[in-house]
């Protein structure tokens, strides 16, 4: 009988499942043995998995293994893990100096996805989340975490970018987008003028690991009666210094000319 999508699932993960427990790998009869499934079955899902890197087969036992994609899975993992404890406290302090909402956020493609937040008593109410996935092309987070891309991967994701329009100050031209990267760039900050929501601004700065790769940035957000243009430079500094020091934490070191 031809099996389904869940069974095919199953199977795949009874597979994952067993291998983790076999250090030194298994081979397709002995794995087709223990979990009762025909050998062709065990070969073709043992195959989509080798492909995607998460087995491996041993050249010379032609046994398997877990593969490195794994490793590289649960690096990013533990990494969001380690960031978000580090930063908490951070987060919290900027938070408490500014009297503004905190976020944590990461880069996903030409989205913008926060991964934790602090919010404060007295903020204007405003609809973000953690999971909450915002454009690139409407947010201080978004325009930070892009201006470490090199010319050809940026250029890259700007034509992935849908220009899509939120408010009237909301940026839906690539080339203009592409200066307020280069800004980014020169100052070690960012601004969002209302561009994502009516009312709202937003300062961000990036976050480094102990490669100095941008692996997440910090922004405060709040009413434009209180994050006003003339104090840009202001907040952002404060927020510079504390991505600053989440970074150390992450073993980053900034190189002094």
């Amino acid at each position: 009988m031809k099996e389904n999508g869940v069974q095919t699932i199953d199977r795949t993960f009874d597979i994952i499942e067993l291998l983790s427990a076999a250090p030194n790998g298994m081979g397709v009869t002995e794995i087709g043995k223990k979990l009762g499934l025909h050998k062709s079955t065990v070969y073709r899902l043992i195959n989509a998995l080798v492909r995607r890197g998460y087995l491996e087969k041993e050249q010379n036992t032609g046994l398997y293994r877990i593969g490195l994609k794994f490793v590289e899975i649960s690096g990013l993992y533990l990494q969001q893990i380690e960031m978000k404890t580090e930063a908490v406290p951070f987060m919290r302090q900027l938070s408490e100096q500014t009297g503004q909402v905190t976020h944590l956020a990461i880069l996903d493609e030409t989205e913008v996805v926060y991964i934790e937040k602090i919010d404060v008593m007295q903020s204007l109410r405003m609809y973000s989340q953690i999971g909450k996935r915002i454009p690139v092309h409407c947010s201080a987070l978004g325009k930070v975490l892009l201006s470490a891309q090199n010319n050809v991967s940026l250029e890259n994701t700007l034509k992935k970018i849908k220009f899509t329009r939120f408010t009237e100050n909301t940026i839906t031209d690539a080339a203009e987008f592409r200066k307020e990267i280069e800004k980014a760039r020169q100052k070690g900050w960012a601004a969002d003028n209302e561009e994502h929501e009516k009312g709202i601004r937003c300062i961000a700065a990036p976050i480094r690991d102990f490669t100095g790769k941008v692996i997440a940035a910090l922004s405060i957000t709040g009413s434009r009666n209180i994050i006003t243009p003339e104090k840009d430079d202001y907040y952002g500094k404060l927020v510079m210094e504390a991505a600053d020091n989440i970074s150390k934490r992450l073993g980053f070191t900034r190189k002094v000319d």
